[in-house]
């Protein structure tokens, strides 16, 4: 559901990417926008809170993956640190559920393949106080299936892929595609981030 939109004649933007041409490519995008009134762009989580609290602007866009980063938890500390922050996150297509998306704390999330006009609507309607999610076809808490679910307990009382193939009756294969599975809905790249999100949202003791 959209919330409340609010009024805003010029947005200022703020690209937080680790690859100039990301950078350079967005930069060039949004400033032929004649609703922005400026785009920053920073590198790295702390670059881009540091940015925030000086500008204060009206959208984030982050990518997924900074780095060795989080995009997510970007998305969190800019939100901790700038409220008046909305984020926007993108990646690859498939990398991150809308409902991961929104535990993060996120306005919206864009894909990178999709054509610069969709993108810079998303940013705008992002700006003006709405959210930008697609409608999610797929059923259970974040996206994850019931399998995904056990493989994600297990992971969290600290059994390896070997203990968790011998639980589940499954051949180790098929448990790192369930692995790979999970850190992508949750939006993370290891297991450890894996285990951190899934207690912050609830999904384990």
């Amino acid at each position: 559901m959209a919330e409340q939109g609010r009024s805003v004649d010029r947005l200022r933007v703020l690209v937080v990417d680790d690859h100039d041409v990301v950078h350079w490519g967005f930069r060039l995008m949004l400033s032929q926008q004649p609703w922005v009134e400026r785009c920053l762009s920073a590198h790295c989580a702390a670059e881009a809170l540091l940015l925030a609290a000086r500008y204060e602007p009206h959208v984030a866009l982050v990518d997924l993956f900074i780095g060795e980063e989080s995009g997510a938890e970007v998305c969190e500390q800019l939100r901790s640190a700038v409220p008046g922050t909305r984020v926007l996150l993108f990646s690859g297509a498939g990398e991150i559920s809308p409902s991961a998306a929104r535990a993060a704390g996120a306005a919206g999330f864009a894909y990178k393949d999709w054509p610069a006009s969709r993108i810079a609507t998303a940013v705008r309607e992002v700006g003006l106080g709405r959210t930008v999610f697609r409608r999610e076809d797929r059923h259970g808490a974040l996206g994850l299936s019931d399998r995904e679910r056990a493989v994600l307990e297990l992971m969290g009382s600290g059994a390896t892929n070997p203990e968790i193939a011998t639980q589940l009756h499954l051949s180790k294969h098929t448990v790192k595609e369930h692995t790979s599975a999970v850190y992508r809905k949750l939006g993370v790249r290891n297991r450890t981030e894996a285990v951190q999100r899934g207690q912050r949202l609830g999904l384990l003791a």
